[in-house]
């Protein structure tokens, strides 16, 4: 296959992409033709065996293959209603997975849709990363408001972890923080919250902030009632996550929090142009 033929054929697949219900679709109708199909039948075939992936990768079918009804012109003048399906971008992957690639058209359509599959994967992997890291921040500042108003009512940096580790203890159903370190594997040095995933981060974050807002509101003083405050607090979250079957100290630990720090700054300095780096002003 030259170039050109790759450029039409890339042509032809992007320009019969289109948005179904706000996902991005090809018709099955259009791919069709596209991948070489002379009958719809045997089209039809392609994609239930696709179905058939679908299902076994763990995926619901009718997430990526929608079942729908188009109009078609006839010679007449008139129309006619034909059965159609709208193919996500991953469906339109297995389809091509189960076609012939001797076939130029199939060739192209294997390694286009699994390069458009994986940039889309990478680009959910990066958006999960910066949600937690964000989480991550996040408590980090709650914490710190929170230490700043317990200093004001007699607590000191003492008092504060000992009162952040009886949150933990509330919020992990018993577990202490040393016990979450060892379940977990987390060094010693390093904070829990580095290694916890997202909906952990956001839950400690969530009790934190209900913490600093009930101390100043019921005007709570001394390390005793800001205690109990803050581990009726977890207790809340706690239950509210149970309600919904998530038991935190159940969850598995997440990547350590500095390394995907460091791996979205990598990818940040890979946008910035080598000739935008450290450009001196000029004076004039």
């Amino acid at each position: 296959m030259n170039r050109g033929q790759i450029n039409e054929l890339f042509r032809r697949f992007e320009e019969a992409c289109y948005l179904h219900a706000g996902v991005e679709c090809w018709s099955a109708r259009e791919l069709q033709a596209m991948l070489g199909y002379a009958r719809w039948e045997n089209f039809k075939v392609a994609m239930e065996r696709a179905r058939k992936s679908c299902e076994a990768s763990g995926h619901r079918t009718q997430d990526h293959f929608r079942d729908l009804t188009k109009m078609v012109a006839l010679g007449s003048g008139s129309e006619r209603a034909v059965e159609d399906v709208a193919l996500t971008r991953y469906a339109c992957y297995l389809i091509a997975q189960n076609g012939d690639p001797t076939k130029p058209e199939i060739a192209f359509a294997q390694t286009y849709f699994a390069v458009q599959t994986r940039k889309q994967e990478l680009i959910e992997k990066r958006m999960l990363d910066v949600a937690r890291v964000s989480a991550r921040e996040k408590l980090t500042r709650s914490e710190k408001k929170l230490s700043g108003i317990l200093f004001e009512r007699g607590v000191d940096e003492r008092g504060f972890a000992v009162i952040r580790s009886k949150g933990d203890q509330a919020l992990f159903g018993g577990f202490t923080t040393g016990d979450m370190k060892r379940k977990l594997v987390v060094p010693e040095s390093r904070p829990l919250a580095d290694f916890l995933p997202t909906l952990t981060i956001k839950a400690k974050d969530f009790a934190t902030e209900l913490t600093g807002h009930n101390v100043v509101d019921k005007d709570l003083h001394g390390e005793a009632p800001i205690t109990k405050e803050h581990v009726d607090n977890n207790v809340a979250v706690r239950k509210m996550l149970a309600e919904r079957g998530v038991k935190p100290e159940e969850l598995p630990p997440a990547e350590d929090m500095k390394k995907v720090q460091r791996r979205l700054e990598g990818e940040e300095k890979k946008v910035v142009p080598a000739g935008k780096k450290n450009v001196k002003k000029h004076k004039t």
